[in-house]
């Protein structure tokens, strides 16, 4: 059963009770990320995200990590493009203790200066770390290859300037523009009821100063851009983006198809031709991203830089083949059965529900309808997916992405 309320503050409720489980994941998603910041921001939402643990008015930092402990409950949190979110997962007896700790961390961290500045430490090393990783860093370059340096092309960890400079007066005032009530949806998924799931989301929120909130516009642009970074590594890593659909695109179904074939397990074609037939690489896959506005589908591999140019190209050839001959009926159903038994499994998973749903409530505000997708994925035929593929791979507006110690990036 899914319930849903928007609170007196205009704080949004979902919930999906699964009963016969012996345990909830509960979670406050906030609309905001690197692609609503500005330059001077870039970086302050994951900032924020990490400050958020780091004492509120009634506990420090230690005790509240402790406190979820004592309850055996797990707690995290993490940022996104446009979408940043704190969650919980404990066992249903625990279930009011755990969401009031969550609360407390979301609603009344007091950013310490003392803690700011030794967090600052702690990201400015999770930046080295992405540094660190040519994978992580060549995906990254993609991003910002394909949309350049604003919104969806932001690095969500920012720059280490950036970092450094952040004060906690900017803290507050970022998060009194973008964490306001309007903003914010609260989801449950697992063993909890409605009417409890309203009496805590009530308790914490309903309350809260209903404030007015104005989104900022996002200007949106494929960049189409070549971006290289020479660095004296084993391997070379390079990716391509193209062009896809937005999240709310009827043809996003059939890109999810097409990019199972093309790259999203073991039975793809990337990873037979490109791994096993030719050898030229441990690590090839494909993958979409879905936004408001637009979309972008990944190819990426990691290869010996000695064979980066004849990986490039087999990777090419993979994608002009698909384009050229299309799909067969046998790669077509297997890719539908699998995205079906995908978002099957995932029913069964508390965490990935709380997400799933607080997500489309927060984006759309509207409750995800998991029947309808399942008739549209049932619905799919292969003639929806060559449509797909055919309006998918346009080279000429293709971004790439190197990384590597090679004497010139990858090119198309």
């Amino acid at each position: 059963m899914i319930t849903t309320k928007t609170l007196k503050s205009g704080v949004k409720l979902i919930v999906k009770e699964m009963e016969g489980l012996l345990s909830v994941t509960m979670g406050i998603l906030v609309g905001t990320g690197a692609a609503y910041e500005t330059e001077r921001e870039d970086g302050i939402s994951h900032f924020i995200e990490h400050m958020q643990f780091k004492g509120t008015k009634t506990r420090t930092a230690f005790e509240i990590s402790d406190a979820f402990d004592a309850l055996g409950a797990q707690v995290n949190a993490f940022t996104g493009k446009d979408l940043t979110c704190y969650y919980a997962k404990s066992t249903s007896d625990h279930a009011s203790e755990a969401f009031a700790l969550l609360a407390d961390l979301f609603l009344e961290s007091t950013f310490p200066e003392e803690e700011i500045k030794r967090e600052k430490g702690v990201v400015l090393e999770e930046i080295n770390m992405d540094e660190d990783s040519p994978e992580d860093l060549c995906l990254d370059l993609l991003s910002r290859a394909a949309f350049g340096e604003k919104n969806y092309g932001r690095n969500i960890l920012g720059p280490a300037k950036n970092v450094q400079s952040f004060t906690r007066e900017d803290l507050f005032r970022y998060k009194k523009e973008r964490y306001c009530p309007e903003n914010i949806v609260i989801s449950f998924a697992g063993n909890l009821s409605p009417a409890q799931a309203e009496d805590l989301a009530e308790r914490f929120f309903g309350n809260l100063e209903k404030t007015p909130f104005a989104n900022r516009k996002k200007e949106v642009g494929f960049a189409s851009g070549n971006l290289f970074r020479k660095k004296p590594i084993e391997q070379a890593h390079f990716a391509f983006g193209f062009p896809a659909v937005e999240r709310e695109n009827p043809a996003f179904p059939a890109v999810q198809v097409m990019n199972t074939v093309l790259g999203g397990g073991m039975s793809s074609r990337l990873f037979k031709k490109v791994r096993e037939e030719l050898g030229l690489a441990y690590s090839v896959y494909s993958y979409s991203s879905h936004y408001e506005e637009a979309g972008l589908l990944t190819v990426y591999a990691g290869v010996n830089p000695q064979k980066a140019e004849e990986a490039a190209t087999a990777v090419v050839s993979v994608i002009e083949e698909l384009k050229k001959s299309g799909l067969s009926e046998e790669e077509f159903l297997r890719g539908r059965e699998q995205m079906k038994s995908g978002s099957i499994f995932s029913q069964e998973n508390t965490s990935a529900q709380m997400l799933l749903y607080g997500k489309h409530l927060l984006y759309t505000g509207k409750v995800y309808d998991f029947e309808k997708r399942m008739a549209e994925i049932s619905a799919l035929t292969r003639d929806d997916v060559m449509k797909a593929i055919e309006g998918n791979f346009d080279f000429a507006r293709a971004a790439v992405a190197s990384v590597g110690n090679l004497k010139r990036g990858i090119s198309l």
